[in-house]
């Protein structure tokens, strides 16, 4: 049969004027426009999935097409996507297209998007092959390899066809690297881990020297991306800072980077953050006699003619005093931006963990004369213990190790805390008794120095009493900034991003799961380590532990397990939910209007369903998951490498068996969507308002006697504004959870893209998927609406629990669940 043609459109685009970045870039793209004259070309050539070079060795692959190429490229656009057609030669023996190998000769690189072949003889329907990849020039020092695309369709490692075995495995090579350290260029494909040495800066300054967090005893930690920069020149241990200026220096995988609206858009939402929200607010201090405090409420809400008002005083403009109530104090523990702390109080008084050997006597001076009074006609503390009536906000252990360091080397001044909360017959919780700790001023091993404060509204006690609540805020804003957010999304999910492009095929369907749940993670995390968790960093600045911030990460990390972070896990570890066979999903709630629990568990067993069916039409028996190579290799890199210090089997599931594949598999799904958008999206909505979070304290609780507290006497809201967040680093802050907050243009919701799977099965499994949580958005609609029977949804403040309705809108919306960790 004499040779056909097969039709084919190939999406590209070009690299614009704006992403040549300097001389050296510039000067490329001339010699690139030179290069298109001379007619380098663009090329394509089609693999063969089924027709091998040599039907007796398959490690030669599959048979290859002659190259097509990309013509006219000059006279196209330098900005959107280009469509051009191609027609590839085809005959009867070449088999089935599986792969298209790319060469690019031209000197810049090329966003290859997508190739669709139209008639594919033999062939129902088109055979699409999704790139979504820069591809850099062919033929230099660090690119001397064709790069390989895969035909939109999935093998388990056994069913790979012949022809394309050779590809599968070169390309896992490929992205695995060769192990060495040279450090890695933007060309660069290579994934791979490394400790997080590169926070300090002591060549800067000996004082921005930190720790290496990873591969000790002292400070574990989860791996980075490797990027193989040389030591710095006064600490061999700390890995120097990327040459040039300007953000977006740190290396990752080229495909990891924000793509080009997204960077844009980041830059000038920063750019514009600066000028408007940190130096017009400064300008107008001029005139202020204490430029850099407030003085009262009333110079807070002056922001906001430059900053967009916070949800939690929009509907309080006038008088804004809902955020003060102890109602709300105590919602937002079960609905605010940071629901993963509070827990069931099993025992009165609290006791501490913390070794006594080294720290001394630190269990709780809370007594019961202190809240007997306030328990709504409960007999004794020992009923309501009984009963499942009091909770506990706890901030003592976490923070008494470094609160002498803390309080000495750093401008913080500052408490550990307990909380105790009673849950009332409406169903909300309010707030009985804080304590407040220091260390013993003779040393560690004699135990805490504590004071218990109890509920007041009026005069000095009132006062006292909303110090009390201000300095748990402070405590539970690093918590949630530091734990909940950073370590325990971002830094956790960092390796999985790694082994995932290691060990596992983009022809995995394992790959094709969880893909989508990572992107721009890598790109948002290399951030962090250049502009907000690197020493003297945003976070550094604005939160209480200061200098000790990552450091203190660390040591949460020791007690971190990645099977507690399965929501139903986590709840029952903190006593939250109980199993009963005759609710629904088989757990109960012990606070029954508890909005992040509601709406998590039911987006939980969603996500775990849709992943169900998904890993069962791939893996029929639990022999299918212990003979997959690199689905094991994947796990056993994932825990003895990524979390290699943490690889005790007792963390971690052995991946054995279907069961534990889909456990898996749904708890990184979980983590990298609608855990990370429940702590994430609504840091401006409550911390916005710097007097409802404060992030730091710089002086300690007024003690009569003292200048302060006459001070607190005469003008408390001076006083309270004297003691907690100055303006300056309000400021700061502000600017930080703003930019964090925000939804981008182009996010891609959970179960909101349309995907064409590899069998109808799956499409129908998908399409429940997507009808399932279209149902638990419209439930979240009605709850919301109902204030009377779910009163913990709205609260004094009047804002709706919607951090975990999945469909978003752009900017400051407080809603919507993305895919993957993508700021």
């Amino acid at each position: 049969m004499p040779n056909q043609k097969i039709q084919a459109i190939v999406t590209a685009a070009k690299k614009t004027e704006a992403e040549h970045n300097d001389f050296g870039d510039k000067l490329s793209g001339i010699l690139t426009f030179f290069q298109e004259l001379t007619n380098n070309k663009i090329s394509l050539r089609l693999v063969s999935a089924d027709k091998t070079v040599d039907p007796n060795n398959i490690e030669l692959g599959g048979k290859i097409g002659e190259a097509v190429y990309l013509e006219k490229w000059v006279q196209r656009p330098n900005h959107g996507d280009i469509e051009f057609d191609v027609n590839f030669d085809w005959n009867e023996d070449f088999g089935t297209p599986g792969a298209i190998l790319v060469q690019n000769h031209h000197n810049a690189e090329f966003y290859l998007k997508s190739v669709e072949l139209k008639n594919v003889p033999g062939h129902q329907g088109p055979i699409k092959f999704t790139c979504e990849s820069w591809v850099y020039s062919w033929g230099k020092d660090y690119n001397k390899t064709d790069r390989v695309f895969f035909a939109d369709k999935t093998y388990l490692p056994h069913e790979t066809p012949t022809g394309l075995f050779k590809y599968r495995e070169e390309e896992l090579r490929t992205l695995r690297g060769n192990g060495k350290d040279e450090e890695l260029k933007e060309s660069d494909r290579v994934y791979d881990y490394a400790k997080y040495n590169d926070l300090g800066d002591p060549d800067t300054s000996l004082a921005l020297q930190r720790p290496v967090l990873g591969g000790s005893v002292m400070f574990p930690y989860p791996r980075r991306g490797r990027t193989s920069r040389k030591p710095s020149n006064t600490d061999k241990n700390t890995e120097s800072k990327p040459a040039g200026v300007g953000i977006f220096k740190i290396y990752i995988p080229r495909d990891e980077r924000f793509r080009r609206s997204k960077k844009l858009e980041f830059q000038n939402n920063s750019f514009r953050s600066f000028l408007n929200h940190r130096a017009l607010p400064k300008i107008t201090e001029f005139f202020d006699p204490t430029p850099d405090e407030f003085d009262s409420l009333s110079d807070v809400d002056k922001l906001y003619s430059t900053y967009p008002v916070p949800q939690v005083i929009q509907a309080d403009r006038d008088k804004p005093s809902a955020w003060r109530t102890d109602e709300e104090f105590a919602r937002e523990m079960l609905a605010g931006v940071n629901p993963l702390v509070i827990r069931l109080l099993k025992e009165f008084p609290p006791t501490s963990k913390l070794d006594p050997y080294l720290y001394g006597n630190q269990n709780s001076t809370i007594t019961e004369q202190h809240i007997q009074h306030n328990l709504e006609g409960v007999s004794c503390v020992k009923e309501a213990v009984e009963s499942s009536r009091l909770f506990i906000l706890d901030h003592h252990d976490t923070v008494m190790p470094y609160l002498r360091r803390i309080n000495h080397d750093t401008s913080t001044k500052t408490y550990a805390s307990r909380t105790i909360l009673f849950l009332k017959n409406d169903g909300t919780l309010k707030p009985v008794a804080i304590e407040l700790s220091l260390p013993h001023p003779e040393g560690d091993r004699f135990g805490a120095v504590s004071r218990v404060y109890t509920p007041a509204e009026h005069g000095i006690e009132g006062s006292i009493w909303q110090f009390a609540k201000a300095f748990v805020a402070i405590n539970d804003c690093g918590h949630h900034q530091l734990i909940s957010h950073w370590l325990n999304t971002h830094a956790v999910l960092e390796p999985f991003i790694i082994a995932t492009n290691r060990q596992l095929s983009a022809l995995h369907p394992i790959y094709k799961l969880l893909h989508p749940h990572y992107r721009d993670t890598m790109a948002i995390n290399a951030l962090a380590r250049e502009v907000l968790i690197n020493a003297d960093g945003l976070v550094e600045k604005t939160f209480y532990p200061g200098k000790y911030s990552l450091e203190l990460t660390s040591i949460i990390y020791k007690d971190w397990n990645f099977l507690d972070e399965a929501l139903p896990n986590d709840l029952k570890k903190r006593g939250i939910a109980v199993d009963d066979v005759n609710s629904p999903n088989g757990l109960r709630l012990l606070i029954e209007d508890y909005p992040f629990a509601i709406d998590g568990l039911e987006i939980w067993f969603a996500i775990e369903e849709w992943v169900r069916d998904y890993c069962s039409f791939y893996y029929k028996t639990d022999e299918m998951v212990q003979k997959d190579p690199e689905l094991q290799a994947w796990w056993k890199e994932l825990v003895e490498v990524g979390h290699g210090d943490k690889k005790e089997e007792k963390w971690w599931p052995k991946m054995q068996n279907c069961k534990e594949l889909i456990q898996c598999c749904t708890i990184i799904v979980w983590i990298a969507s609608a855990l990370h958008a429940s702590v994430n999206f609504g840091q401006y909505a409550y911390g916005g308002y710097s007097p409802n979070r404060p992030t730091l304290s710089r002086r300690f609780m007024p003690e009569e006697g003292t200048p302060e507290y006459v001070e607190l006497e005469k003008n408390p809201e001076k006083a309270f504004f004297n003691t907690i967040t100055s303006v300056d680093q309000s400021l700061a802050g502000m600017s930080l959870v703003e930019t964090l907050s925000k939804q981008s243009p182009d996010e891609a919701y959970l179960g909101k893209e349309d995907h064409d799977w590899d069998a109808e099965t799956l499409n129908k499994a998908y399409k429940k998927f997507q009808d399932r949580l279209d149902n638990i958005e419209s439930d979240i609609i009605i709850k919301n609406d109902n204030g009377e029977k779910f009163k913990n949804r709205v609260g004094p403040v009047k804002v709706p629990y919607t951090l975990l309705y999945r469909t978003g809108e752009v900017g400051l919306s407080g809603k919507g669940i993305p895919n993957s960790i993508s700021i």
